[in-house]
């Protein structure tokens, strides 16, 4: 591929003296619209089956043989007898179900099976609407049953509702490429014309089941003749205005994408650049409403670096050389994760090349997670099963040796409790628009925090695309969970965060560069964004998803 332009940026671990600190942004964020409860018709997240579906039973006869008196409110027989269901999705796991009886005046007794072994019972009496709350332990589709009897009238009425819950869990896939308009592979060969589009066809792909929620891409641009930026989005929708991966002319640029699949099993790349450009697409996972893993996010912990000898022999790893790192049981990942999420960096390579990461031992795919030219430090976020001993693999495509620096910044697992819930693409914040946001620019070494999930504990991360651009100098970003509360904010004695010794995107001077950002919530629901450079930037931040534990 096309190499990215060259540049020196920074990279934690580098001592370097501090000035004086000033005290952190807080980011006043939008109102969160999960897509969710009963305001959510047309998003297509709501079940129902009619009254005109339930089924009327005679109650068995008691011992004595004779049938229970009816009470003095009912109509004998009760034969207007009757349930409507009607459910909502409330959240990753949740299920909210109203229950409308249509009844005489008579007591009635409801009954809710949901389906997983659990059940409610509620007293009621006459017509009436119920709505009783469930939280399931595991993601997939239930049947709920609910059976509404009348004692006096020795009656019953039967109605049945299939659910889905709204999150999906995760299905580590071996990296394999699904698109390349370079050769043709996965679509029309030649190169996505500007403001034009491509699909990616994932569901019903190779070992890729139909009917999945969402996938893991690693979207690569080359072959750049001007600037722009390119937007993944499922096919079959309205293209959002939010962007996944900008690029400058004469730049190869890849990024993360967590990205929703439309109903036909497409994701669409629009290409909003001047010019045409070819695209990549490379999957590593997917996401369906089928129990598989969960996710367990973790404030970023760093794995692997060469220049340290930390997770790998101290030294650069040579050209078309392969090292291998242990994940599970180390630092807080336990044992039998199934993948596991990265932040990985290249720094001081001395040719330009690619990297690509994989299970450990397993044979080096074809499809690369991060580009980089000589002296270029660049950062890509990378979703990648581990082998069964808990292994990763990273291989230095280029002919000259790199330094790689890998931050683990969550994992994939059958016990991890989070499931992925994708959001219409949100923009969060934007520093370039001080009349929205009220103030510009993020000054060298200070901070931004967002309060996005404080009042919802449930909530154990976010699935955003950060970029930052109008670049005065070289830096790298670190997004973490912070360690104070929103009240010791809001009453002025918040103490001053440490960031973590971790990146999650690097930039030379002059650069727009985006990066995928997996970031924990941790126990207070307040992400910051941290410039670790020493000049100001302009930070863009969207929204794409959250993991939700509830």
């Amino acid at each position: 591929m096309a190499a990215l332009a060259a540049g020196v940026g920074l990279i934690p671990g580098v001592a370097q003296a501090a000035p004086a600190q000033p005290d952190g942004h807080g980011a006043t964020v939008p109102d969160l619209d999960l897509g969710l409860g009963k305001d959510a018709k047309s998003k297509g997240n709501t079940f129902t089956s009619p009254a005109e579906r339930s089924v009327r039973k005679t109650l068995p006869t008691s011992k004595t043989g004779a049938s229970a008196a009816p009470s003095v409110q009912s109509v004998a027989g009760n034969p207007d007898l009757a349930v409507a269901l009607e459910g909502y999705g409330t959240s990753a796991h949740g299920i909210e179900l109203d229950t409308t009886t249509t009844s005489a005046d008579t007591a009635l007794k409801v009954t809710i099976a949901w389906g997983d072994g659990q059940s409610n019972v509620v007293d009621a009496f006459g017509s009436t609407t119920l709505t009783t709350a469930h939280t399931y332990a595991k993601v997939g589709a239930y049947t709920v049953k609910v059976t509404v009897t009348d004692a006096a009238n020795n009656v019953s009425a039967v109605n049945e509702l299939a659910v889905v819950t709204p999150g999906s869990d995760f299905t580590p896939y071996a990296p394999t490429r699904l698109l390349d308009t370079r050769d043709g592979t996965g679509a029309v060969k030649g190169k996505v014309g500007p403001n034009s589009s491509t699909r990616v066809k994932v569901g019903g792909n190779g070992g890729i089941p139909a009917g999945v929620t969402a996938v893991v891409l690693n979207i690569t641009v080359t072959n750049t003749t001007s600037g722009g930026f390119i937007t993944a989005f499922p096919e079959g929708t309205q293209r959002p205005t939010t962007s996944n991966v900008n690029f400058k002319a004469g730049q190869t640029v890849p990024n993360l994408v967590i990205v929703p699949v439309g109903k036909n099993g497409y994701v669409e790349l629009a290409n909003s650049g001047w010019q045409s450009v070819d695209l990549i697409a490379d999957v590593s996972g997917y996401f369906s409403r089928t129990a598989s893993s969960g996710y367990t996010p973790v404030t970023p912990v760093r794995f692997v670096d060469t220049r340290e000898g930390l997770g790998a022999a101290k030294g650069q790893l040579p050209g078309r050389g392969t090292f291998s790192t242990q994940i599970s049981g180390l630092r807080g990942v336990p044992q039998g994760i199934k993948a596991v999420a990265l932040n990985v960096t290249v720094t001081n390579p001395k040719a330009l090349g690619h990297l690509s990461v994989f299970p450990g031992g397993g044979p080096t795919p074809t499809a690369s997670n991060l580009n980089f030219n000589a002296g270029q430090t660049i950062a890509n976020s990378v979703i990648v099963p581990v082998s069964s001993d808990g292994k990763i693999s990273v291989f230095n495509g280029a002919w000259a040796a790199t330094d790689v620096v890998v931050d683990v910044v969550g994992y994939y697992s059958t016990g991890s409790k989070s499931a992925f819930l994708p959001l219409t693409p949100e923009r969060l914040l934007d520093t370039r628009d001080s009349a929205t946001w009220g103030w510009g620019p993020l000054d060298g070494r200070n901070y931004i925090y967002m309060p996005l999930s404080y009042d919802e504990p449930s909530i154990t991360g976010f699935v955003m695309n950060s970029t930052v651009t109008n670049t005065n100098g070289n830096g790298f970003l670190t997004v973490a969970p912070d360690t104070n509360t929103i009240d010791a904010y809001d009453n002025g004695v918040a103490v001053r965060p440490t960031p973590p010794n971790s990146s999650n995107l690097n930039w030379t001077k002059g650069d727009t560069v985006p990066n995928l950002v997996q970031a924990s919530t941790g126990k207070n629901g307040i992400i910051d964004f941290w410039n670790q450079g020493w000049d100001d930037i302009d930070l863009v931040v969207d929204l794409f998803g959250l993991y939700q534990q509830g």
